[in-house]
């Protein structure tokens, strides 16, 4: 319109230049307003287009009106609102356009060196940037000078990387570079600044992108455009292919697997304008060649035009989708990623007709995705697809596989078991996992083998891995086939990685990583680019006690892979091998010698690493184990052990002398020591799972043991010396100490396992040391200050009596307990005073602070040990004093309780003043003293109570020391004593000690295995007692009833699992189900802590009960009375509960175990609950609540017929009442056959029987009829088998119903129904008597009513937990194995799930939803924009400035409405992609007729970036809907009059191109969980808050 004004102007002034003088205005110093600008703007756009003859009077108005009133109008801008500002620098701007056109470059060159000048200077400059920019926007297509035009690209691409200036960037990308892309000499500069910046200055991707996108009707070949307007004045433009440029797809690549989103979709945006120009032109495209044998990143071919097509569309849609981030959405397009590889590899197999990089950008993006189950999609169909294709080797994928695969990876959640998977079985991703690496690496070249190995293991050495990602990786390279690929470097990879695994708590799965790391070892090891040295350093980083156990497979794995590649192993240049020995025993061989050989150094040198004595102690094993295996191979004897005797030669040399020769040197002394105690530990077994191995059948221990007896003497000798002559009197000895005292420890033991206590008689040794130790412990200083070397020896005296009496406690088989020296150390420990403090030397003072620091001990520590040792020695005297004792000071203070008081006190004090993993002791003697002490002192014991429970609440994070304490608190808590007299008389304790017991239930929750531990001693404690004297019997057992709370709370308990812990949970499970193929299994000791222990511990207990015994049945009728009890509440407090929520679960619980003592209940006390019993079916279960109510009914009336009566009853409820629960008795008299076994008359039954379900025949509900008919169908097969007669009038009728259930018409879902519903397990292979068992109660029950797997209890959890035996009189498992093959079969409408699988002939796209942009458009229809343009000329009833754009738009029903209420609130256009909607159905059902008083206008999306620039120029405002890291929430904004909305497309938004055309987007603030509005109502409130603020100002103005 105003340029149909302005041309009025022209041709009816007589003097155009008049005009034009006119319209430019005054003077210099006079103010260009904003109207004036744009009414200059539009008459210098028509004299430019030609709307005046004479050019050079029009080139001199244009260059004054340009330097004389635009420019000072851009400099005064500065200083404007901001609303007018951006109105007065566009138009401004615009004009300066004209005037460049009309002048040339002389004008253009000398305001770009105005703007440039002004960036130059900063906010200091004549122009703000925003003014400047639009400037050199105006005046960049007429640039010549090549300068000018460095600097103005120079500076656009500077204010490019300008990240946290986004206003500026967009600026630049919106108006600047599009300028300069109309600008041939520009264009090329802008090109190598973007796609190739310097190294010094590399572009951000973002920023690249953006100006790629900005570029891009500059980026393609013109032939692909569609037309577009230019002035004659604009240069050329220039032949610029962007597809050629491998720079370019790089770029594109990037972009697309980058977190923003608005890059990817820049990203998208870029490659199918590449696709599109491509289809179009279909002329050979080949981008820059890519390093290599592969393709280049991007080509095309006329030939192969349909097949590149459908590769790059079937791309775009995978890529769009996934932007998506919902599962639902994106799984249907995963078959068309297997389609890509189709079109991407050659038919014959072996080589790439696409670049392998673009099908790793949708994997990698898919990995990155927020969407945890969409990323191990990803993974899984990568690794998958290895398995389907045969791919092409391309070094790539190794890049990819080393690097976003590990990190997608190391994710512990995709770890958890897939849909069907039972517990303890693999999960399919570590299955996926091992295949797909396999497959890979034997594909990989050979020479590429060692080197992508390498990078594996170093990638998961480099990071922090969780232990679930470290065990399924371990696990996959030990199932890589056998490659020599892993050298030194690689072996120390190795190592570094078993260091990642010792980070995790995770026992058993840190084991079982250690296991399949060294399985890797062996199979990938170079043995000829390594030493033995270099295994040995690699082996002795496992932990025995965590895999690597003598006996297990591994370690015989192990040794024969040592035996099979002696002769290859790397030998060092000092190594001469003998042809009658291995490599592995001269290697051995100079171990052990240059183990022994010391420095001559300081005596007070300090003790040696333990690393080196490990490392020669297991060579040496490893080494003894391989001589035996190479002998039996050979078929040869191996008495002699020559070489293992040439191992211990150096050793027993050492040894044999510590005794006599006091000279050898104490670094000596030491190391021999730590190696004969490590050849002790790694040849001990200590693990409960090879202890069936005999010790006399091991001929390494006993060739071991005979040597060693040779020196048993000297070493004994040498301990005794050390530990009682003062010869230890440094705080650094004190390593020492514990040095001797574990060889001791450890020799005695060995002796004792064995059974070799004749062969070496410690009693001599013992009562010297205990002789020498008291002596040295009551010795009085004469010195006036305390000597430090007195001090220390007290402590090696204290710390050498606590390691006898624990030793005496634990190795009766030693007979040590009868020394006369043991009684005097039982008489002075009872006399002697209790946390006795050792003051500290003054000499400490003078001594230096390093020693200190080195021994990792303070002086405070140092009492502590002192202290605990004392307790030691207490718990030893107390826990012997029924030995006869002559010493009467012994014997008064063993049975004074005062005394025991006493004690009990010093307890309490010791508790406060021991550090947390000292105090075990104190428990050990707290669980002797209060029992003695619990009713004459019970306010004692009960602040002894409370002191030991908060000890215990401190330790439950630190994992090593919290479960012995936490043992010998339960042992002293719950004594059976101890419970018995507080239940005597209810006292105080008795409430004291039930609290206890429900804050360790508690703890349970957060803890596993704490309630394990507690359950498990009282179990044992109530059932199996010490004592067999019938009143300890008796009163051990009561406790049972008096503290039952704690039997119900086992039977109910299992808490819900996190989803981290439950995952956990499951691969431990797995790894437990290994067996011994993994020696974790072996060598780590089971805990019991699996909290299915603690019904399991529950229920045997219950199994065990004998109903004969009067106790036992007295406590099986209350405890049956309190779960009834506990049943009603659960009832009436949630009468509704969702499946496997926590009611569920504890209500299936508490069935279980009432079905469990079923029984074991008299018929007394059944006439007395079968009431209760029966209003249980009337409640509201969940299914597998429902088959236990029904079970538990029939058999009760199959032990007892005579209930049937009330039974019966059960149906003359209203029909209200039994709406909900006449299913659950119909489902027990399917089982009549079953009922009616024991009744003495059984036709009567069914008579009433019959009568009763033919009633519910003819029901109204359909589920009733169902399980009515299944009853009538068992009930009438039984009248025929007893010939009854009664029925003669009812047997058409019934016929009838059952012929008519069995014919339902049709295949809906009736007559499915009543064939699940008989195939259902309950009533076809379900029988209640003899399926009775722990095995169809606890799991197969459990599994077929799909209540969740943690429910499931198999038989081997009953058999596996040993504390409790299992009853024999109770059936553990059925005869019959029906059940156990079942699979779940519910008879309710199944759901069908997703084919993978393509068809050939479906439609392309039809089962996705469509994320494509409509960026291929028509051409314009000109007759229907002009009837709507003549239309809205002739409404003028709007008086609005607000534009409503809805190009992107592609949906009649959206447009339709959006139409009706731009109408309603008079927007002045709305703008559409096609006139053609309006003709559409849908449109005119919503717009009611809107359009007709409505100004449309059609403008395609192609032209949109034309079409806002030039409302930008008019003064409009180009406002965006859409997310963005900077959008302007809608409540803050202030909307300009004239304002323009941009509407995006229903999926895909605003396009890439058109955001930074954007002067800002708004969003609107969302409350809720969905992520985005439908577009028509967004525009709606858009619009609405728009009119709001324009009524609001127009009242403000009158």
């Amino acid at each position: 319109m105003e340029l149909v004004l302005a041309d009025a102007l022209l041709s009816q002034c007589p003097d155009s230049a008049a005009l034009l003088e006119a319209m430019r205005g005054g003077g210099p110093d006079e103010a260009l307003s904003v109207e004036q600008a744009e009414t200059l703007r539009f008459l210098l756009q028509r004299v430019a287009e030609g709307g005046w003859r004479r050019e050079d009077e029009a080139r001199r108005l244009a260059r004054e009106a340009a330097l004389g009133r635009c420019f000072p109008a851009l400099v005064r801008s500065g200083s404007a609102p901001a609303e007018e500002r951006l109105r007065l620098v566009r138009a401004s701007c615009g004009a300066l356009r004209w005037c460049a056109s009309l002048c040339g470059p002389s004008l253009a060159e000398r305001l770009a060196q105005e703007a440039l000048e002004a960036l130059a200077a900063g906010p200091a400059g004549r122009l703000q940037t925003e003014a400047a920019v639009e400037l050199l926007a105006a005046v960049a297509p007429w640039l010549v000078e090549s300068t000018l035009l460095e600097r103005t690209v120079g500076g656009a691409l500077a204010l490019l990387q300008q990240q946290q200036e986004e206003d500026k960037t967009l600026l630049v990308a919106g108006r600047l570079l599009p300028a300069l892309g109309r600008n041939s000499a520009a264009l090329g500069r802008v090109w190598q600044g973007l796609v190739f910046p310097p190294e010094s200055a590399p572009q951000p991707v973002g920023q690249t992108l953006l100006a790629l996108s900005a570029l891009s009707e500059a980026l393609f070949p013109t032939g692909a455009r569609q037309p577009t307007s230019r002035t004659e004045g604009e240069a050329a433009r220039p032949l610029l292919d962007a597809r050629l440029s491998s720079g370019f797809w790089k770029v594109v690549q990037t972009g697309l697997t980058e977190s923003d989103a608005l890059c990817r979709k820049r990203a998208r945006y870029l490659l199918k304008r590449a696709v599109d120009v491509s289809e179009k032109l279909r002329s050979e495209c080949v981008c820059s060649p890519h390093p290599g044998n592969e393709p280049c990143l991007f080509w095309w071919s006329a030939e192969k035009n349909d097949q590149l097509t459908q590769f790059w569309e079937n791309y775009i849609l995978i890529m769009e989708t996934l932007e998506g981030n919902q599962i639902h959405v994106i799984k249907p397009v995963l078959p068309k990623l297997n389609s890509l590889y189709e079109l991407a590899i050659l038919e014959q197999k072996d080589s790439w007709v696409f670049h392998p990089s673009w099908h790793m950008c949708i994997y990698k993006r898919m990995f990155e995705s927020e969407n945890k189950t969409l990323a191990k999609e990803g993974v899984i169909h990568f690794l998958e697809m290895w398995e389907v294709q045969c791919l092409p080797p391309s070094p790539g994928f190794s890049e990819f596989v080393i690097g976003p695969l590990m990190d997608a990876l190391s994710e512990s959640s995709f770890y958890s078991r897939s849909v069907g998977q039972l517990m303890g079985s693999c999960p399919s991703l570590g299955i996926k996992l091992q295949t797909f690496l396999a497959a890979f690496f034997t594909n990989i070249p050979e020479e590429e083998k060692s080197g992508f190995l390498l990078k594996f293991i170093l990638r998961m050495s480099n990071r922090h891995w969780c232990a679930i990602p470290v065990l399924f990786l371990s696990m996959a390279l030990a199932h890589i086939p056998a490659c020599r690929a892993l050298d030194m470097e690689g072996l120390l990879a190795l190592r570094n990685v078993l260091q990642c695994t010792m980070i995790t708590h995770q026992i058993l799965l840190r084991g079982a990583a250690q296991c399949y790391l060294l399985k890797a070892a062996m199979l990938l090891t170079n043995v000829e680019k390594v030493s033995l040295s270099d295994i040995s350093n690699f082996i002795v980083s496992l932990r025995p006690e965590e895999s690597l156990g003598r006996g297990t497979v591994l370690w015989k794995t192990l040794c024969d892979w040592l035996r099979a590649n002696d002769k290859h192993f790397q030998r060092p240049l000092k190594y001469c091998v003998p042809q009658d020995k291995t490599l592995l025993n001269v290697h051995v061989q100079f171990l052990v010698q240059d183990y022994l050989k010391v420095p001559i150094a300081n005596e007070d040198c300090p003790m040696p690493d333990w690393f080196e004595a490990r490392l020669v102690a297991t060579m040496i094993l490893l080494a003894a184990d391989v001589e035996e295996m190479t002998c039996e191979y050979n078929g040869t004897g191996n008495t002699e052990r020559i070489e293992l005797k040439a191992f211990l030669n150096p050793l027993l040399d050492v040894l044999l002398k510590l005794g006599t020769n006091p000279y050898i040197s104490t670094m000596k002394t030491d190391k021999s020591l730590q190696l004969l105690l490590k050849l002790l530990q790694t040849c001990s077994v200590r693990h409960s799972n090879l202890q069936s191995v005999c010790f006399c059948t091991d001929g390494v221990i006993t060739f071991l043991w005979n040597e060693f007896m040779t020196a048993s003497e000297s070493i004994l000798d040498f301990l005794l010396r050390r530990l009682s002559a003062n010869e230890l009197s440094t705080i650094s000895d004190l390593d020492r100490c514990n040095l001797y005292l574990a060889v001791l420890s450890e020799l005695m033991s060995f002796c004792s396992v064995n059974g070799w206590t004749r062969e070496v008689s410690f009693c001599g040794f013992v009562s010297s040391l205990i002789s020498a130790s008291l002596c040295n412990l009551q010795e009085i200083s004469s010195e006036k200050e305390l000597q430090l070397g007195e001090q220390i020896q007290k402590v090696v005296s204290m710390a050498s009596l606590s390691v006898v009496c624990e030793i005496m406690d634990q190795m009766p088989a030693l007979q040590l307990q009868s020394l006369p020296a043991v009684e005097t150390l039982k008489t002075v420990i009872a006399c002697s005073e209790l946390n006795h403090v050792l003051k500290k030397p003054c000499s400490m003072e003078k001594i230096s602070s390093l020693e200190e620091v080195s021994s990792h001990q303070g002086w405070g520590k140092i009492v502590a040990r002192y202290i605990h040792d004392q307790w030691v020695c207490l718990h030893f005297t107390l826990n012997n004093y029924q030995n006869p004792s002559k010493d009467e000071d012994l014997e008064q203070f063993l049975f004074d309780v005062q005394k025991y008081a006493r004690c009990l006190e010093s307890a309490l004090e010791a508790l406060t003043i021991l550090p947390s993993d000292h105090v075990l002791p104190v428990f050990h003697c707290m669980k002797i003293l209060v029992p003695k002490l619990l009713e004459s002192s019970e306010s004692l014991c009960i602040e002894a109570f409370d002191l030991a429970w908060k000890t215990i609440s401190s330790l439950s994070n630190t994992q090593l020391i919290f479960w012995p304490n936490l043992k010998v608190f339960v042992q002293f808590v719950f004594n059976p004593v101890v419970l018995a007299a507080a239940a005597k008389n209810k006292s105080r304790a008795y409430m004291k000690i039930k609290e206890i017991m429900f804050q360790l239930i508690e703890m349970s929750s957060t803890k596993t295995g704490v309630f394990n531990t507690l359950l498990s001693y009282c179990c044992q404690t109530w059932m199996f007692p010490s004592c067999d004297n019938e009143s300890t019997v008796e009163n051990a057992f009561l406790n049972a009833g008096n503290y039952s709370e704690l039997l119900v709370e086992a039977c109910l308990f299992g808490t819900v699992f996190r989803r981290d812990q439950r995952l956990n949970q499951e691969v431990c499970a797995f790894v437990e189900n290994l067996g011994s193929e993994c020696a974790a299994n072996v060598v780590i000791e089971s805990t019991n802590r699996d909290d299915h222990f603690v019904r399991v511990c529950a229920i045997k207990f219950l199994c065990l009960l004998d109903e004969t015994n009067t106790l036992h049945k007295k406590f099986i009728e209350d405890f049956f009375m309190n779960l009834l009890d506990k049943s009603e509440l659960m009832s009436k407090s949630k009468t509704r509960y969702y499946v496997n929520s926590l009611q569920h679960r504890t209500k299936n619980r508490l069935w279980q175990t009432l079905l469990v003592l079923l029984p074991k209940l008299h018929e007394d006390i059944l006439t007395r609950t079968i009431d209760r019993i029966l209003q249980a079916g009337y409640s509201n279960n969940q299914a597998s609540v429902k088959y236990l109510i029904e079970w538990t009914i029939i058999w009760i009336l199959h032990k007892f017929p005579h209930f049937l009566q009330k039974f019966w009853d059960c149906f003359s409820y209203d029909e209200d009442w039994l709406k909900t629960s006449i299913c659950a008795f119909l489902s027990v008299l399917s089982h009549l056959d079953t009922i009616i076994e024991n009744a003495s008359e059984k036709i009567p039954i069914v008579k009433k029987a019959l009568v009763v379900v033919l009633q519910w025949c003819f029901h109204h509900n359909f589920s009733i009829r169902l399980y009515a008919l299944v009853a009538l169908k068992k009930i009438w097969g039984m009248c025929k088998e007893l010939w009854m007669d009664d029925f003669e009038t009812l047997t058409p009728v019934i016929e009838s119903c059952l012929h008519q259930a069995e014919s339902m018409h049709g295949t809906g879902n009736a007559k499915k129904n009543w064939q699940r519903i008989q195939k259902h397990f309950f009533f076809e292979n379900f029988h209640p008597v003899k399926d009775y068992c722990l095995e169809t109660i606890f799991y197969t029950l459990p599994r077929l009513s799909e209540i969740a797997e943690e429910e499931w209890i198999s038989l081997n959890k009953f058999t596996s937990f040993t504390d409790i035996p299992l009853s024999v009189t109770f059936p553990c498992t059925c005869s019959h194995t029906e059940l156990l093959d079942l699979k779940p079969n519910d008879w309710s409408q199944q759901d069908i799930g997703l084919k993978s699988a393509e068809p050939v002939n479906q439609k392309q796209w039809t089962d996705v939803q469509k994320k494509i942009i409509p960026w291929k458009n028509s051409t314009l229809d000109l007759d229907l924009e002009l009837v709507f343009q003549d239309r809205a000329s002739k409404l003028g009833k709007s008086n609005s400035r607000l534009i409503v754009v809805a190009s992107l738009i592609d949906k009649p029903t959206n447009l339709g409405g959006l139409c009706r209420t731009c109408e309603i609130f008079g927007v002045s256009a709305l703008i559409v992609g096609s006139l053609h909607y309006v003709n559409d159905k849908q449109f005119q059902y919503l717009s009611v007729s809107a359009e007709q008083w409505l100004s449309l206008l059609e403008v395609k999306p192609f032209q949109l970036i034309d079409y806002l620039d030039q409302k930008k120029t008019e003064g409009y405002t180009i406002i965006g809907v859409e997310q963005t890291a900077k959008s302007c929430d809608l409540t803050e904004y202030h909307f300009p009059e004239k304002s323009l909305l941009l509407l995006g497309n229903e999926h895909e938004g605003i396009p890439a191109n058109l955001i930074q055309q954007l002067d800002l987007c708004v969003e609107i603030p969302q409350q809720g969980v969905i992520r985005s509005l439908n577009v028509h109502v967004s525009g709606a409130l858009l619009i609405w808050e728009y009119t709001r603020q324009q009524i609001i100002r127009q009242k403000r103005q009158q």
